[in-house]
């Protein structure tokens, strides 16, 4: 089972882009997820996480545009970005801090693929 990233592409400064993250195949359950980016020649960057119960923390850089949700039943994240800027482009990975493939089988620190998002006109 793998996480699979979704929903980047190219968007003008001042749109807005929803990035999904969901696993593979079945799972029994995902802990707390997040979101992070890399952008060109610059280190991996913590976007926002999100707790099981939905507590959401936010970088300094997003606080106000983007929004993290997540479906349960679905064992799906969502990254809402809102008010994008040419410095919000990178490759944004989701990240399983904590995997459940049944309830007694766990893993921990599965990431996603990864999906391009560029800002620009």
């Amino acid at each position: 089972v793998q996480l699979v990233d979704s929903g980047g592409g190219l968007v003008q400064p001042g749109g807005s882009q929803r990035l999904s993250c969901a696993p593979s195949g079945y799972i029994f359950r995902l802990n707390d997820m997040s979101w992070y980016r890399q952008a060109p020649g610059k280190e991996l960057e913590l976007v926002a996480s999100i707790t099981r119960g939905g507590s959401a923390k936010y970088a300094d850089s997003v606080k106000g545009r983007f929004t993290i949700s997540r479906d349960n039943a679905n064992n799906t994240v969502y990254l809402q970005m809102d008010g994008l800027k040419p410095e919000d482009t990178a490759v944004y990975y989701c990240r399983a801090d904590k995997i459940y493939y049944s309830r007694d089988a766990w893993s921990l620190y599965l990431w996603g693929q990864g999906t391009q998002v560029t800002v620009s006109s």
